[in-house]
């Protein structure tokens, strides 16, 4: 599973990075009522929480439906803008301008990803002014996620310059209350990383500026194409405009792609990760819970983080024959739970505590990436 980008059709002097800062407020706002999703930013998002104005704290509280589970391509406007240099703003004020020049159609069809997304990445817009039977089905989306999807998604279809209004209001009154503050903070650091990349790409090429980015995401040189390591398919091309890669600071683990259909493709990925060298691949993790899933196997690697034992040494413990256990020895050493070393004539196997003690961690990772 993974996300792919085309880029076969654009010059690399059209890719670079640059830092968001209506992006960093939408990862702001999601850390604020998501902060188990950044345990790094928990301090943080308690302490700005708390010194909210209470009229905004109840706003920001009734509206937490909104980037509790994902950031919206709204915090991106300037991907649905083609024919333009294609690059965030600046200042927040620029950014806000990008999302007011959004059609009255890419903006709820955008925004519909804060109740019920429909069908993310397909070809094609649907007809939400038109079509009856898509707005009755956006609406019975938004119905099994509670009352105030409903009622933002029936308010949104019914007077889209109204919910812009207010949108803008919203993010407006953040960034007086919060943060201005946040972003003097963050700017310079988004800034060097940014400045970091672009010099990768102009000096060492693509593949390294995204190596350089994310290990989740990867460059076939042969086929130029990108690919984005998520538990989720998606594809898109970049037959005009740019690829841009945006910074964030609050985002991890998070790498967002947008790929949207007419809208260009944006790789959201967070800086200075931490943790181990090397990550797991979403296909990794898979094969490992997979191995895993099978009861004698969960037997087996109980029996070997005692300590390195033989395929006949492990038949006679368990009751089974030596090639039975030599299959299930071959699945998890394939999905990287053991290792092998061969002593004389004898192969001892032992679990890799190492890699398994990463599995929860790269569960973690992968299903929020």
């Amino acid at each position: 599973m993974s996300v792919i980008i085309d880029i076969s059709s654009l010059s690399h002097e059209r890719i670079s990075a640059a830092p968001s800062p209506l992006a960093e407020l939408g990862m702001a706002l999601h850390v604020m009522v998501a902060s188990g999703h950044h345990p790094g930013q928990q301090g943080w998002a308690c302490a700005t929480a708390t010194a909210l104005a209470p009229r905004l704290a109840d706003r920001l509280c009734e509206a937490e439906f909104m980037w509790r589970n994902a950031i919206s391509d709204l915090f991106l406007p300037f991907a649905g803008l083609p024919g333009t240099a294609g690059l965030p703003g600046s200042t927040l004020a620029d950014e806000l301008d990008h999302l007011d020049r959004l059609t009255d159609l890419q903006f709820v069809t955008a925004a519909l990803g804060f109740t019920c997304e429909l069908s993310y990445g397909t070809a094609g817009t649907p007809d939400l002014f038109g079509d009856g039977t898509t707005r009755r089905r956006a609406l019975e989306l938004a119905a099994s996620r509670g009352p105030q999807q409903v009622h933002f998604t029936q308010r949104l279809l019914d007077d889209p310059p109204a919910i812009r209004v207010w949108f803008r209001q919203l993010l407006e009154e953040c960034d007086e209350a919060f943060f201005a503050d946040t972003w003097a903070r963050l700017r310079t650091e988004l800034a060097t990383d940014a400045r970091h990349k672009n010099e990768l790409l102009r000096h060492k090429g693509l593949g390294q500026a995204l190596a350089a980015a994310s290990q989740a995401i990867a460059y076939d040189k042969a086929t130029e194409r990108i690919t984005v390591d998520k538990l989720v398919d998606g594809r898109t091309a970049t037959t005009s405009g740019r690829l841009t890669l945006v910074p964030t600071s609050l985002g991890r683990p998070h790498v967002m792609v947008v790929h949207r259909p007419g809208w260009q493709p944006v790789i959201h990925y967070p800086i200075t990760a931490p943790g181990p060298a090397t990550r797991s691949s979403v296909q990794d993790l898979s094969r490992r819970m997979e191995a895993l899933a099978h009861p004698v196997r969960i037997r087996l690697c109980r029996h070997l983080s005692r300590g390195p034992y033989t395929t006949s040494e492990l038949a006679d413990a368990h009751g089974m024959t030596a090639p039975e256990i030599s299959r299930h020895l071959t699945v998890l050493k394939k999905a990287g739970l053991l290792t092998a070393q061969r002593r004389g004539r004898y192969v001892l196997h032992e679990l890799n505590l190492t890699t398994v003690a990463r599995l929860s961690s790269d569960f973690i990772e992968s299903v929020l990436r």
